[in-house]
């Protein structure tokens, strides 16, 4: 081994044995810091970490109505085509679609043709049939006449008496009249045509009063009642007030609902049929609270709901039931009477965490952030 190699070999031995001293020297281990063991020490049990601020706001629940909102739309309470009950000419259609009429007006004529004789003839046979019947009693009195002869004498005073009845019948078929009030919503024939029995001469509509058909969920169901109060509003605009009067008993087996009737006073017909209707009716009053709507969160289940601060500054989520919505916010309930709503910062807390609340007047405060 040279000797260059040799003193270099020396030199490397002693610089490793220099840099391997430190390592196991005492006087080289860090020393605890002292203000960090403070700080530790001066932390609750939150794995030393800061709590989390978040901006919480004292309310208090308010006595509320609680109301069932439905929708659904008007229908007319019936529709029919009335029709002609036998055959002729249309000589007369005196309405119009549109215009209103009452029970018993005319809405097409039939030709009469020979109708009124037949009723002349059918009276002048009942007017003879009678005479007989009475001839026969008088013969019978006298002991003139058989029960059988007698019997006879009836039966064709009762036969022309049907007949009779049967072409007055007929007469007044010819007038084609209105069965209830209503708006005509349709025309089926116009003078000229020939009606055949069970053909349409109009479609009729009867509009007071007014249906508004909706349809309940099986969890609300139970909460109405014959005779509730109902209001609303429909699609354009117009009021309503009336009265449930019909309240399922079968519900859709696909969507489990179940169908409800309210009915409205329409005496001036300004409610058409088929508007859509937003109704509420009310269930009572329930103790609820007044909040942002931008304030709602969801849980891991998916349920909508806030979050509050309990006395032990824990964050407790609430899930809530939407009562009411309004211009400055929606009515709620499923929260304590009185609490501290989370109002900045409740996407950034877990529930059960423990953080610190801070409130609308403390100035320069940082609340939680992402």
């Amino acid at each position: 081994m040279s000797k260059n190699v040799l003193s270099a070999s020396i030199i490397a031995i002693g610089l490793l044995l220099w840099l391997g001293s430190g390592l196991f020297s005492g006087e080289s281990a860090p020393k605890e810091h002292p203000s960090l063991t403070l700080q530790e020490q001066a932390l609750p049990e939150s794995g030393g970490k800061e709590l989390s601020r978040v901006r919480v706001e004292p309310i208090k629940a308010q006595a509320r109505t609680r109301y069932l909102v439905l929708r659904g739309r008007t229908e007319s309470k019936r529709m029919v085509q009335v029709k002609s009950e036998i055959a002729g000419q249309i000589v007369s259609r005196p309405v119009e679609r549109g215009m209103r009429v009452a029970r018993g007006d005319l809405l097409c004529e039939v030709a009469v043709d020979d109708r009124e004789a037949a009723v002349v003839e059918a009276k002048a046979a009942f007017e003879n049939a009678r005479i007989e019947y009475e001839g026969a009693l008088k013969l019978k009195a006298q002991g003139l006449q058989s029960q059988i002869a007698i019997a006879g004498s009836a039966a064709r005073q009762e036969a022309a008496r049907a007949q009779l009845q049967r072409q007055e019948l007929n007469l007044e078929r010819t007038r084609i009249s209105a069965p209830f009030d209503g708006v005509v919503e349709d025309l089926h024939m116009n003078t000229g045509d020939y009606a055949t029995p069970g053909a349409p001469c109009v479609t009729l509509i009867d509009l007071d009063p007014m249906l508004v058909k909706a349809d309940v969920s099986e969890t609300e169901v139970e909460n109405l009642g014959l005779g509730d109060r109902a209001f609303g509003q429909t699609s354009v605009g117009g009021e309503i007030v009336g009265l449930v009067t019909f309240v399922g008993k079968q519900s859709d087996p696909v969507t489990r609902t179940y169908p409800v009737e309210i009915t409205v006073e329409n005496g001036d017909y300004s409610i058409r049929s088929g508007l859509t209707v937003s109704a509420r009716i009310g269930l009572g009053d329930v103790q609820a609270h007044q909040v942002s709507p931008a304030l709602f969160t969801l849980n891991d289940a998916g349920e909508i709901g806030l979050r509050t601060v309990d006395k032990a500054n824990r964050v407790v989520f609430h899930t809530v039931r939407i009562i009411e919505d309004g211009p400055e916010g929606v009515w709620v309930t499923g929260l304590p009477r009185t609490t501290r709503l989370i109002t900045v910062g409740q996407e950034f807390v877990a529930d059960g965490e423990v953080i610190e609340p801070m409130y609308s007047n403390d100035p320069g405060t940082q609340v939680a952030q992402p």
